[in-house]
């Protein structure tokens, strides 16, 4: 390591509050992944958990790894290797690299780390004394499949059901020193959540659709069930390490709750989470005490955090001890005066809300469950509380959406805007209406499964015109992703195993994703355009998480009969 990269890791780690650094040598090293920027990965509760989980053991070490800057050039240019970050190791001499992945978009960076680590790409080029390369995280437990060839095995389902027990199995059969593939092969039949793709062989129709997934060997089981954690009030799942260097420094992190009742169609964590768990409020109370400690802000993390029955209780509890209390969104239909006069008294002047489409029609079809008057009447209530600012979460190329949809989306952003300024009657500054736009993905584990993806560039014109109708409004900004990128998280999303050809392509061509998919043999838009059939085998069949596939396809049939 040069003195330059030593001195920006003493720099990190200096900045630190909580860090965990264990003497080398003294037991089984993991080396921690997150494959996407210091900043990003420090402010991910999952990652932090599993830091937390890992070094609880006696018997561990673990330490952390995560994507260099673009603007590095040794490491663009291969002079400089890529090492841990606490004792600054090479990821090569760890005894498991274990990537932590969230988003199907940093599925590039994982394969550019192990190249940078020295570490062979594809699982099946991995000797006996290259670490086990294992993954795990929302993303990976909707569909590990387009990354099958490349990790040694993945963990499916909730870190603290599944990560002890793996933990405890390695480090029993590291003394005798199985190989590797007698090693996997162990922990595949004896661990419940642990998926090692190897160890399964995909069949194919001619026509590309999968046949049929099934165990290569005898005593293997036929599916994946990544298990819920039953109580989550048996842990406490917070912000571990604090750096002023992550995305949201100012705010300690505590999740309040896991699943949603409410099952929104297009929804994975809703769905691959259920059943809604609840977080109680002398847990919640506990780890905001410590919290405190560090920092002045408090952020309730959750995929439903307003529908806790003791928000308003808990938001008061941080009120009353002089701090603020961070929602990532509400909930429209649970924004309650009690809620807002806490989040408000905390100095909380942006709230986001996610009406997710313009009409009722297609909010009904999302099961939504929200309806315009709730709509205006949190906005109402907001204004009244004095915050100025709104965050609105809306999808383009929903199933179904017509132009007519597009203009709802238009003509409820105006209504909103319209309603708040009225509300105030010049006694109060209304500042600003953020419209977030972004294609809607279809995702594994939901009824919308089977939906193709909406056309790019028709959805791109669509979001285009919803940014032309704001041009000249002050009071409205419109933020959208680039309709490109939509195609690649589908494709990753919905992907199968051969999908794992592409993105060995991408990362021998820099990033280069068009020209990757016009070398490869593959066809993406049979992924990402393609309308599928209820009764083929789906990529992600393998793993069972969250809802049965039966509850799943009367969902669908539900919603979109025809």
């Amino acid at each position: 390591m040069n003195w330059k990269e030593k001195k920006k890791y003493e720099t990190l780690l200096a900045r630190e509050r909580g860090v965990v650094k264990k003497v080398w040598g003294t037991g089984l090293t993991v080396c921690l992944a997150y494959p996407n920027l210091y900043r990003i990965g420090m402010a991910n509760l999952g990652f932090q958990t599993v830091y937390k989980i890992i070094n609880e053991l006696p018997s561990f070490l673990c330490e952390r790894v995560f994507l260099p800057a673009g603007g590095d050039a040794e490491y663009a240019a291969g002079a400089v290797e890529l090492l841990s970050l606490e004792n600054q190791k090479p990821l090569r001499d760890f005894d498991v690299l274990a990537f932590s992945v969230s988003f199907e978009n940093d599925y590039p960076a994982i394969l550019k780390m192990l190249a940078l680590g020295g570490i062979p790409l594809c699982a099946k080029d991995r000797a006996d004394g290259h670490p086990l390369v294992i993954g795990g995280g929302i993303a990976l437990t909707l569909n590990p499949e387009p990354l099958a060839d490349f990790f040694d095995a993945f963990l499916t389902g909730e870190a603290e059901e599944t990560l002890p027990g793996f933990a405890r199995m390695l480090a029993e059969a590291r003394p005798s020193g199985p190989g590797r593939e007698a090693l996997l092969a162990s922990l595949q039949k004896k661990m419940p959540g642990v998926y090692v793709p190897s160890l399964y062989e995909v069949q194919y129709f001619p026509d590309g659709r999968i046949r049929g997934m099934a165990p290569r060997l005898k005593g293997l089981p036929e599916k994946i069930r990544a298990a819920p954690v039953k109580n989550i009030d048996a842990f406490c799942t917070t912000e571990v390490v604090s750096s002023p260097d992550a995305e949201m420094a100012d705010m300690f992190l505590i999740e309040v709750n896991r699943g949603c009742p409410h099952f929104c169609r297009f929804c994975a964590a809703g769905h691959v989470y259920a059943p809604p768990r609840f977080r109680s409020y002398e847990k919640i109370t506990q780890a905001i005490d410590h919290g405190l400690k560090a920092k002045n802000k408090i952020g309730l993390i959750g995929t439903a955090v307003s529908d806790h029955p003791d928000l308003a209780k808990i938001c008061r509890y941080i009120v009353n001890r002089q701090a603020q209390a961070g929602i990532g969104s509400l909930r429209l239909d649970k924004v309650d005066e009690s809620v807002v006069e806490m989040l408000r008294a905390g100095g909380i002047e942006t709230v986001a809300l996610a009406p997710e489409a313009g009409s009722q029609r297609l909010r009904d079809l999302l099961r939504k469950g929200i309806t315009r008057d709730d709509i205006l009447q949190a906005v109402r209530l907001l204004i009244d509380w004095d915050i100025s600012n709104l965050r609105l979460y809306f999808m383009a190329g929903l199933p179904t959406e017509t132009e007519e949809d597009i203009d709802a989306v238009i003509e409820l952003a105006k209504t909103i805007q319209h309603t708040a300024l009225a509300h105030t009657k010049g006694k109060r500054k209304f500042r600003r209406i953020t419209l977030s736009i972004n294609q809607f993905i279809p995702k594994p584990h939901t009824p919308f499964q089977w939906r193709p993806l909406g056309d790019v560039q028709e959805v791109g014109r669509r979001i285009k015109k919803i940014t032309h109708a704001f041009r000249a409004d002050k009071q409205i900004n419109v933020i959208a992703d680039v309709p490109k990128w939509a195609y690649v998280q589908a494709l990753l999303s919905l992907g199968d195993r051969r999908v794992g050809g592409i993105l060995a392509a991408v990362h021998r061509l820099n990033g280069n994703w068009m020209r990757a998919l016009k070398e490869v043999t593959i066809n993406p838009d049979f992924y990402v355009y393609r309308q599928k059939d209820v009764n083929e085998v789906l990529p992600w069949d393998i793993i069972e998480a969250g809802l049965p596939k039966k509850v799943l396809i009367k969902e669908y049939q539900k919603a979109l009969p025809d």
